[in-house]
């Protein structure tokens, strides 16, 4: 199936490596141009170089807590490739911890890149959308259901999806989407780091897998094709929802 994204132009952040970065992968080759973003300015130029074309990708180093790191973003893609398409907007995990025990630093900090970071690149680059862009935010499961351990984005994450919707309703009449995905247990580095904090990675990774109907972790490729998608034009007609990646583990419809 053709997806429709030759020479389409899609900004991602946090995309130096994991769920980002495989969604980069995948965009780029079904012909699709991008602008990688992460904090690391080292990590993002090594991500650009990975993806093998530099006429297909360029790299910026942006902070999505600096109000200004949106514009640069939408900026670098219009120098660059003349347009922009839309955006799959992720940000590293917030600490981890319950919420009762998060301290008031830890939750501003995490509102300011987490939440309103999010809320700000959404909006900055729906404004320069034509009909048919799409803008996708990197969630997770915690939107439907709390995980143990991760009180901050439990809080955090749902309100986002409400965001979604909102951006959804409120864009949905110029034809841009807004839609969030929701992220599983996937093996990228985050998830390696939570195994290795309970001071038993296998077995924290097991009791995991055992919980997940397909009986393991996903991998980043797999994430990576459904946002290729649902950033498509071949998934035009989707917008206003939530869509999990997570092997099945969550139990709600």
């Amino acid at each position: 199936m053709d997806l429709g994204l030759a020479d389409r132009v899609y900004v991602l952040t946090g995309a130096s490596r994991g769920l980002g970065y495989a969604t980069a992968e995948c965009l780029v080759a079904d012909g699709a141009r991008v602008v990688l973003s992460a904090r690391d300015g080292d990590r993002v130029a090594a991500a650009v170089e990975r993806l093998g074309n530099p006429r297909q990708a360029v790299g910026v180093a942006a902070d999505l807590a600096d109000p200004a790191a949106p514009g640069r973003l939408v900026e670098a893609a219009r120098e660059h490739f003349g347009r922009l398409d839309g955006a799959l907007v992720s940000v590293g995990g917030p600490p981890p911890g319950t919420a009762a025990t998060a301290t008031d630093a830890q939750w501003r900090d995490s509102f300011e890149t987490v939440f309103l970071g999010t809320v700000r690149t959404a909006r900055t680059v729906a404004a320069e959308l034509p009909d048919g862009g799409a803008i996708g935010l990197v969630l997770s499961t915690s939107v439907r259901s709390p995980i143990a351990g991760l009180g901050i984005s439990n809080g955090l994450r749902p309100g986002l999806a409400g965001v979604a919707k909102d951006m959804a309703d409120e864009y949905g009449p110029r034809g841009v989407r807004v839609f969030g995905l929701l992220p599983g247990r996937i093996m990228t580095d985050r998830n390696r780091e939570l195994f290795a904090a309970t001071g038993d990675p296998a077995r924290a990774q097991a009791e995991v897998e055992l919980a997940i109907p397909l009986r393991r972790l996903g991998e980043p490729a797999e994430f990576g094709r459904v946002a290729a998608f649902a950033l498509s034009p071949a998934a035009g007609y989707l917008t206003g929802v939530t869509i999990p990646v997570d092997g099945g583990a969550l139990r709600s419809l």
